[in-house]
């Protein structure tokens, strides 16, 4: 009888392991990080376990932590004391995002620290650019968000993640780096930012909610394929350095597409939504959460993503280093 003996290669965990086609590592994760205004806080965010808002004096020994688990990456967020309808405290010398970035580039200099560049977390209404009549402008927007990344990069950001889907963020901001001579700052694009329901605990984490409306009008249609296409090829020619899909687990057909046609780094951003769905069905028992977690970042990694910006990656290094 003439079949094939695939199962050969499948007879004990060595050999799994020798035949294995795609690997998560830590130099794989970029780990987000919430920083508030005060003292003594760490609060942990009610629908994300585990995940923290940070005040500026635990930086240290949080980035300790991160050095120790071998991860090389951090996202940094913040959540502004103050607010108002132009979100100034995005582009604020000595806003949240800027301090914390200063720390922990004087403290930890090995690690690459990557600023969310973005006005929503800083705005009063809760939207990514600037409102008039209840609209969110797209051109009136943009200098908005150059000069935040400016102050990003002045304060010693190595990658500027810009995250706000305005139309030509990304020249805007590639122009405002280059003029202020940042011109060897990368920009990671969140290229194809769709509109999706998984968002929700980033928005109790990062106090982001919109006070009306949503982002429809300028984050993609969860349905659109081939407008994912178009985002990313504008984001190139105007001078981006990586893409992003985020979210990553109901995208991957997007990764796919992505890697597959385009040879910049590619990112998947496994979302609070995905993050949060695991936690609480491992907390019931119902889940096996290490094998789930790291089925589903493979499946990241196996769909295209170089890079992937998660939640669990303090979790996924103990796991890697055991």
């Amino acid at each position: 009888m003439n079949f094939q003996r695939h199962r050969r290669l499948r007879s004990s965990k060595s050999m799994r392991a020798l035949v294995r086609e795609t690997h998560v590592r830590t130099d794989d994760l970029i780990y987000p990080i919430f920083f508030v205004e005060g003292e003594r806080i760490k609060q942990e965010v009610p629908s994300m376990p585990g995940v923290y808002h940070v005040s500026l004096d635990y930086l240290e020994e949080e980035m300790q932590e991160l050095v120790d688990l071998n991860i090389r990456s951090v996202m940094v967020f913040g959540v502004p004391d103050h607010k108002d309808d132009a979100g100034s405290s995005a582009y604020d010398h000595n806003g949240i995002v800027q301090k914390a970035i200063r720390k922990i580039k004087n403290g930890f200099p090995q690690l690459t620290v990557i600023a969310d560049t973005c006005l929503c977390q800083y705005t009063d209404h809760g939207h990514c650019g600037i409102i008039r009549d209840g609209e969110v402008l797209n051109d009136e927007s943009l200098s908005a968000l150059a000069n935040t990344a400016v102050s990003q990069a002045k304060a010693g950001a190595d990658i500027i993640a810009p995250s706000n889907m305005m139309d030509g963020f990304v020249a805007a901001i590639r122009e405002g780096l280059d003029e202020a001579g940042f011109i060897n700052v990368p920009i990671m694009s969140y290229s194809v930012k769709y509109s999706s329901a998984y968002y929700g605990p980033f928005r109790e984490a990062a106090h982001s909610s919109p006070q009306f409306g949503d982002r429809k009008s300028y984050q993609m249609d969860p349905a659109n394929r081939l407008e994912a296409l178009r985002e990313a090829e504008s984001d190139i020619e105007e001078g981006a350095d990586f893409l992003m899909v985020k979210p990553a687990l109901a995208y991957l057909d997007v990764l796919r597409e992505l890697k597959d046609r385009y040879p910049l780094p590619l990112v998947a951003y496994n979302v609070s939504g995905e993050y949060s769905m695991i936690k609480a069905a491992a907390q019931n028992g119902w889940i096996d959460e290490e094998s789930i977690v790291m089925e589903t970042l493979t499946g990241m990694k196996r769909a295209g993503a170089d890079l992937i910006i998660t939640y669990h990656a303090k979790d996924v290094s103990r796991w890697l280093n055991r």
